[in-house]
């Protein structure tokens, strides 16, 4: 099958079951801002993201070796999953042992056991899932997405609306749907072939920990990124700030949903063509139709802020929507930065993705000091911004080292443009802004629309 083919199939399948999980995010968002208070849904955002922060150094990264050396013809694909499920265990025995540290951390020691059991099934089902996407079982995988947002549906119903469990019960839907849909991708796979801890191949062991350990410091900074602010925004002005923001940072997440949807599928094409040694050239074409994907539907949202978070959540969360824009625009970058991300992965240099995150993490954490006390919420917001933005930057000059990777500037300048004019008129507030928003989006798409119909072509012919 034709390359673009290929990618364009695997998108569309991936779509099936990736956009139906990662849109529940999403929305699943009238329901807890209805359920649940600003402050509690605050508290539970705090907790959530501690676990998405412990989750990789307690798998100790192997999650990442597990797509990446899945994905090589030459490796012994029992040892990859074996590796992968013994470092999980080994690293959550170590977890246990640090529970007296847990528990003196006051916002989340009364939760404490669910947080264990949430790390240990969020890695357990991550193990199984992204061994099936390696082996390119995207059908199965596709399935998955659907099983498991069914699961968390239901189970979100049964402990939030009827049993009124609170955070309590949030946390658990989560747990039961991970831990059900792990026993259902091990069975439906036959992964337990897979599984040899009897024998370990120590070389590989070695190679996917080589590749792994610096990706664990690259995920906790990425992880700064997206949330160290909302830490320093509970610290200075409290949960229900923090609760706001967090349902503000929902909204672009309709462009990470789409783009990860992409990237899933993306990260199989990339590591071939770079086993066939032709990436630079695919990777330039592929990238102008992505950033015009991301940016057309950027315009979009924008202009759509207000009546997105109006349909979407209570009341009192509307007032939300004024950072939406800016969290918006960081978003474009961040996309931009995780394409680029892909090259590294395809080339197993890890530590450049960690140098980079690295430098982002310590420059968001900088800015969200000075910009919170003297912009409040909106400062997280344009630290988040900023921060992506010296990534992107840092990665597209750095990566010209391996990797000749073309972008259309003059493109790229007329699409931000635009994109922070949409903004500031939506900041602002300008009489009729919405005949403007509709015009700057019709600009959007005549700068795209002939990446987008030569991509489609690529796919059709």
């Amino acid at each position: 099958m034709d390359r673009y083919k290929k990618l364009a199939s695997n998108t569309f399948t991936f779509a099936i079951g990736t956009f139906s999980s990662k849109l529940l995010v999403f929305l699943m968002l009238p329901l807890y801002t209805r359920v649940l208070t600003s402050a509690e849904y605050g508290e539970v955002d705090l907790i959530v993201q501690t676990c998405n922060v412990l989750v990789p150094i307690v798998s100790a990264g192997i999650l990442n070796a597990v797509i990446r050396f899945g994905l090589d013809s030459a490796v012994n694909k029992k040892s990859v999953f074996s590796i992968g499920l013994l470092t999980i265990l080994l690293g959550f025995i170590g977890l246990c042992i640090l529970e007296p540290v847990l528990l003196h951390i006051e916002f989340i020691s009364q939760y404490t056991r669910y947080i264990y059991f949430f790390i240990l099934m969020s890695n357990l089902h991550s193990l199984c899932s992204n061994f099936v996407r390696s082996q390119e079982y995207v059908k199965l995988y596709a399935f998955d997405g659907v099983f498991r947002t069914v699961l968390t549906v239901i189970l979100n119903i049964v402990f939030l609306v009827i049993f009124r469990y609170g955070i309590s019960g949030y946390l658990l839907a989560t747990i039961l749907s991970d831990f059900i849909s792990t026993i259902m991708l091990f069975f439906a796979a036959k992964l337990y072939r897979f599984i040899s801890l009897g024998y370990i191949d120590k070389s590989l062991f070695s190679s996917m920990m080589r590749y792994s350990l610096p990706l664990i410091p690259t995920t906790v900074s990425t992880w700064i990124i997206n949330m160290s602010d909302r830490y320093v925004l509970s610290y200075m002005l409290g949960s229900e700030a923090n609760g706001l923001y967090a349902i503000a940072y929902k909204v672009p997440t309709i462009i990470t949903i789409v783009t990860g949807i992409f990237m899933d599928a993306w990260q199989i094409s990339a590591v071939n063509e770079h086993q066939k040694g032709d990436g630079g050239r695919f990777f330039s074409k592929v990238l102008d139709v992505y950033s015009s994907l991301v940016f057309c539907g950027a315009s979009v949202i924008i202009a759509l802020t207000k009546m997105i978070t109006k349909i979407l959540t209570s009341p009192e969360f509307f007032s939300s929507w004024i950072y939406i824009p800016v969290l918006v625009m960081g978003t474009i970058f961040a996309c931009l930065a995780s394409f680029l991300g892909s090259a590294y992965m395809a080339q197993k240099k890890s530590e450049q993705i960690l140098i980079t995150t690295m430098i982002s993490a310590v420059l968001n954490i900088i800015l969200n000091f000075i910009l919170i006390p003297a912009y409040g919420i909106q400062g997280a917001a344009i630290a988040t911004l900023l921060s992506y933005i010296c990534m992107l930057v840092i990665r597209a000059v750095n990566i010209r080292r391996f990797m000749n990777i073309s972008w259309n500037i003059p493109k790229l300048i007329i699409n931000m443009s635009v994109i922070m004019t949409q903004s500031v008129i939506i900041l602002l507030q300008i009489e009729n802004w919405f005949i403007y928003e509709v015009g700057l989006i019709l600009i959007i798409a005549l700068v795209n629309v002939k990446a987008l119909l030569m991509g489609a072509r690529r796919i059709i012919e």
